[in-house]
Parts: structure tokens; sequence; C-alpha cells
């Protein structure tokens, strides 16, 4: 029980930012650079690219939970900073984008209010974040593989593109929650329904790994947090681009 409190309150902090102290002159990250591989993928995203091909809005939907926000700075969390790069990579697109947060909720549980979620919103792509709580949980891999998979069937039945999005990365957690069922899960949830999946985890790690951000101390900061999401909202718009092959005609 210690230890399960103990990974989520680890997972609390760096979700939901960090401490209230200001981060440090080193903590600044030397680039927000992500290896081409890690934002490759063989997936594509139709919907999007008919949506601007065809002069359409794009309306995205980010169902997330509290790891998609920064306290009292929503306009810095890594959804507005994709809207914000999107818009400045899709000039001539009208980029409208809605966040809804789905706080302690499982892969099963998030999934069971899809039908109703994509009745309201009727947006043209779903950034779906999950695993985390699943894995806090020690969820059945399998039966949180079968989850997901009935809630991506669940977004294409609605007429949505689906991006997965998995765990953050988190060294003070990693050795308490085990992370890779998870993420092995999601991946093969996501090859069997033809979905892009944007590795997170496998970014945030990397970037610890180079030194560009100090994920390990407990000494962070808004600023700190503030640099990450705007760094994964990057990341995550030249994902979409790429994914829906949207070339310099769409672009600036």
């Amino acid at each position: 029980m210690k230890s399960t409190s103990g990974a989520i309150l680890g997972l609390m902090m760096l979700a939901g930012l960090l401490t209230a102290a200001p981060a440090r002159a080193e903590d600044a990250p030397q680039s927000c650079d992500v290896p081409a591989y890690l934002l490759t993928t063989e997936s594509e995203l139709p919907k999007v690219a008919d949506a601007v091909k065809g002069g359409h809005s794009l309306d995205i939907l980010v169902i997330g939970s509290r790891s998609s926000t920064i306290n009292s700075s929503d306009a810095s969390a890594y959804p507005a900073r994709l809207k914000a790069a999107l818009r400045e990579k899709l000039p001539s697109v009208a980029v409208n984008l809605s966040v809804e947060i789905q706080a302690k909720k499982s892969a099963e549980e998030a999934a069971a209010g899809f039908v109703k979620l994509m009745e309201a919103k009727k947006p043209i792509l779903v950034i779906w974040q999950t695993g985390t709580v699943d894995a806090m949980r020690s969820i059945e891999p399998d039966d949180f593989r079968a989850a997901v998979e009935e809630g991506i069937a669940a977004l294409q039945n609605a007429g949505a593109d689906v991006v997965l999005m998995n765990l953050q990365y988190s060294p003070r957690t990693e050795t308490i929650i085990s992370a890779p069922p998870y993420l092995d899960n999601m991946r093969m949830a996501a090859q069997s329904h033809d979905v892009p999946l944007f590795d997170r985890f496998a970014i945030m790690r990397q970037w610890s790994d180079a030194g560009d951000f100090d994920l390990f101390s407990a000494y962070r900061g808004p600023e700190l947090a503030k640099r990450v999401h705007d760094c994964l909202g990057q990341a995550l718009a030249k994902f979409v681009i790429d994914a829906a092959h949207l070339g310099p005609a769409q672009q600036n």
C-alpha cells in the first residue's frame, strides 16, 4: 500500500505540476528535439487530411487526465500548445480544440462514455491519452488492451481519426509502477486498429536521458512544466501533420 501511494503521489506531482517553487536555471532544456524515429508512424489520419485539404475546420478533442493540464495555466498545457502549433503550421485552417478530462478513470471507464461524448463533440480527430490509471491500479494488461481497443472502435465508428498517447515518463516512479506491459499493449492495440501512437513515454525518457529536462529532481517548478508541455505540443503537432501527409501546400 505504501509503495502504491508513493507511486500515485509521484505521478500526481509530475502531472499536476509539480511544485510552486521557481525552476532553476540549470533546469532549462537544451532543445525540444525528438529523434525522427519517435515521430514516425505508418498509420495515417485520412479524415484530418480531407478536412484540411477541403478547407474545412479541424476539430480536435483531447481525452486525457490531469497530465493534460497545468494548474492555473491551461494556456501552457500541451493541448493548447498543440493548437497554437497547428495554427502556426496550417495558417489557412480553422483549428478548434477542446479537452475532456477523465480524471482517475481507467481506459474501460473512460471508453464507456465515448459514444455520448462523440455525439456531443463531433471531432475530426481524437487524441486519447490513457494508461496511467490502469498502471497505477495494476489492471490486468490484457483487460487494458481490450478496453483500449473497444475505445478506439467507438471513436472510429463515430467518424473520427484517432491518435493514442501513452503514459508520461517519470524516473521517480519507474521502479514502483510497471509501465512496459501497458506500453506494449497500447502499441498492439494501435497496430490492430491502424491508428498512430504518440509515444510520450519514450519521448520524455529521451529528453531525460539527454539531459534536456531534469524529470527526477524533486525541485521543479511551473516553468519547467510549461517547457515540457510546450515541447510535447510541438512534437504532437508535427506528428499529426506527418500522419495526415500534409505537404507544403497546406503549411507555411
